[in-house]
């Protein structure tokens, strides 16, 4: 500024060079530009006063000090600012100048029909309540949720709405999740079109996957201020409070619906690949004392009360979909469901990979008439004919994970044959592809099974590939998910009685023991039988006779026992039994939505992993520096256009300037959250002094 706007103590600065003198007894206005005047005003006159203020807006004035300086409201100038923008000058003036030999009167019936009617600020509010509707269908349309189900919030029901100064947080890290998600999956967006002001819940089960806080209860050692503002919702609630709004959640039974529209939209915006996609169960026990039905546990090779959840991944690790199925589920009708589902929207057709647990000659036949393309491990390896083998055969190679494979491949043809009310049907067939791989590093061998090539003509080296980068030493995805973030864990239980109450028959099992021990007698009486000679006297009751008659006897026996074991129903319902109890099933509801904020958590994980990798070369660390940058002390501080983070330096320069060039790309993505905010987050020292 130059001398005049030292000495002037009436101006006031408004930005740009821009000052205004303002004299509220005379109701006059002065605008000035680095010292000089460039406007005067009367503001008595309205339309004078109207055309001030928007010249000194479009002259580039803060529309805030405009507002303080002149004492008028802050919305009265963004009024002006739309109507000129919409109907002219002619709209914000209400009227025309006289023109020569024309009275105002005549003049304006003239124009009537060009000049708009009604109340301005009223025509104003409905087209803002039209562009903000247009902008939640487009959001609709992003995610596919029914207009019934947005509950979009206004700007004053966003996260963030606090304003303040530099504020200190054990949990600033967790802020590269937030702007991963907000960017590149619309998270924000998403939970609050079903959710609407229930979306901090979300934001909770957020730091606890980022942070591996195991369950609700832990909480209790987090410092709930410090916690609050990095999440955005000023402070977090108490146990009991969270508790309420998660029940609150899950008792909208939206779920389901939440995880189709956030799965579709990574998709359809090619977050996660569409390729090879890797589909397996894992166990979620169950510890109470209600009874449910059991799935496998691999770890300790027995069954185990709890469900399977069925995961897919594509081959970076990424999480594709998730069911999870009441006791040992079904992956064989998994696999037809996922193919069903996200077919129509990948791109290219997917080959699914997955282990024996499908295996069967009309499983195969039925993927292959369904078009499923699939790549899985062959069963019941003879491993000695294996090594049999020439290793001529092996003609083909590659190296994968920094091992050397061999491989060939051969054919190999699956048959089986149904019948219906005793009648056979013809056999049906399937020659599938049969991979046999040599790893080099083990002198291991074993087999691979694969999709005809009328169904997808996949390479040979990316079915070896697509089985090898799942299984062995490959498989990590879930042995991360379990170390990182707890994966496991399932609040609110929930239980009711299941429609699912059959169990295998138990006289079934009392048929088998039966025949097992008539066999087994009989299998002596047959060894005694061969040690016996014929009597040749002629003499009757001799053990030889004897032990054939008690053989005869037997097996008529177990000949009727097999007879009605064969008669008898494989399952029965327990509701028709005395003393047994009927089988609960376990509500997913709140299972279903936090395993949706892991997985949301583990995918902006991955996909961090690979920005980080540009500005760091040392892979074997490279893990370990991105959880040190996200589990960084820092600061926080939120002001009316920006939600600034600033995160504590790490010591080695290598790493710190890793740090910073990832903070700048994070904060070069430009993500906003619904009510306008910025998002920043940097590197650097204590800002509170």
């Amino acid at each position: 500024m130059n001398r005049l706007f030292e000495d002037n103590s009436n101006l006031t600065s408004i930005g740009n060079g821009l000052a205004i003198e303002y004299n509220h007894i005379k109701a006059t206005a002065i605008l000035y530009r680095n010292g000089h005047v460039i406007k005067k005003a009367d503001f008595d006159d309205k339309t004078a006063k109207k055309i001030f203020i928007i010249d000194a807006v479009e002259l580039g004035g803060t529309q805030t000090k405009i507002a303080q300086v002149l004492k008028i409201c802050r919305q009265s100038i963004h009024n002006y600012m739309e109507i000129k923008k919409h109907f002219g000058l002619e709209g914000l003036i209400h009227g025309y100048g006289v023109e020569q030999g024309k009275s105002q009167r005549k003049q304006r019936q003239d124009h009537r029909e060009k000049r708009h009617s009604g109340d301005t600020a009223k025509i104003l509010m409905e087209m803002r309540q039209e562009k903000r509707e247009q902008a939640r269908q487009t959001q609709r349309d992003l995610f596919d949720i029914p207009e019934q189900e947005d509950k979009t919030l206004d700007v004053k029901e966003q996260c963030y709405s606090e304003n303040h100064d530099w504020q200190p947080s054990r949990y600033a890290g967790v802020f590269c999740y937030i702007i991963a998600l907000v960017h590149n999956w619309r998270w924000l967006d998403l939970i609050q079109c079903y959710f609407g002001v229930d979306f901090r819940i979300f934001f909770i089960f957020l730091l606890m996957s980022a942070r591996n806080i195991r369950s609700i209860e832990q909480l209790k050692n987090v410092r709930k201020r410090e916690a609050g503002l990095l999440l955005g919702i000023v402070r977090l609630p108490s146990r009991n409070k969270i508790w309420l709004m998660f029940y609150r959640v899950a008792f909208q039974k939206l779920s389901l619906k939440l995880i189709r529209s956030f799965f579709l939209y990574q998709i359809r915006h090619g977050l996660v690949r569409v390729w090879f996609w890797f589909t397996d169960g894992h166990l979620l026990p169950y510890e109470g004392k209600q009874k449910v039905h059991y799935s496998y546990k691999t770890q300790s090779q027995r069954p185990h009360p709890g469900q399977t959840n069925f995961v897919t991944c594509d081959h970076t690790g990424s999480v594709v979909d998730f069911e999870i199925q009441e006791g040992k589920g079904n992956l064989y009708e998994r696999i037809k469901s996922i193919n069903e589902s996200w077919s129509a929207e990948a791109p290219v057709k997917i080959v699914h990979v997955f282990d024996r647990e499908v295996y069967g000659a009309q499983r195969f036949v039925d993927y292959t008439d369904k078009k499923i393309a699939f790549v899985c491990w062959d069963k019941n390896v003879d491993v000695k004919a294996l090594k049999k083998l020439s290793d001529d055969l092996f003609e083909h190679q590659l190296t994968f994970n920094d091992k050397k494979y061999r491989y060939f491949e051969s054919e190999k043809k699956f048959t089986f044959t149904t019948t219906t009310d005793d009648k056979k049907q013809p056999n049906r067939s399937v020659v599938l592809r049969h991979f046999t791989i040599w790893n080099i590093s083990c002198n291991r061998r074993t087999c691979v099974l694969a999709c005809p090539k009328s169904v997808q003509d996949i390479d040979a080296s990316d079915c070896v590939k697509a089985i090898l980068s799942r299984w062995g030493a490959s498989e990590n995805t879930f042995k991360h998910v379990l170390n990182r973030y707890p994966f496991h864990y399932h609040p609110g239980f929930r239980l009711h009685k299941s429609p699912n109450q059959e169990i295998a028959n138990p006289e079934i099992k009392e048929k088998d023991k039966q025949i097992k021990s008539q066999k087994k007698w009989l299998a002596k009486l047959y060894r005694d039988l061969s040690r016996a000679e014929a009597s040749q006297s002629g003499r009757q009751n001799s053990a030889f006779d004897r032990l054939k008659n008690e053989i005869t006897t037997l097996e008529a026996q177990i000949k009727s026992l097999q007879e009605l074991k064969k008669n008898l129903p494989e399952k029965i319902d327990v509701t028709t039994l005395e003393n047994y109890k009927s089988f609960k099933k376990i509500d997913n509801e709140g299972k279903n939505l936090f395993d949706f904020v892991t997985s949301s958590v583990w995918n902006a994980r991955k996909i961090m992993i690979d920005w980080l990798h540009d500005y760091y070369n040392c892979d074997n660390y490279l893990v370990d520096l991105f959880y040190a940058i996200t589990e960084s002390h820092g600061w926080i501080k939120s002001t009316k256009s920006e939600i600034i983070v600033r995160l504590e330096p790490l010591e080695q320069p290598k790493r710190r300037a890793a740090q910073e060039l990832f903070c700048r790309k994070l904060t070069g993505l430009y993500a906003k959250i619904p009510n306008g905010k910025r998002m920043i987050i940097e590197v650097g020292d204590c800002p509170i002094q």
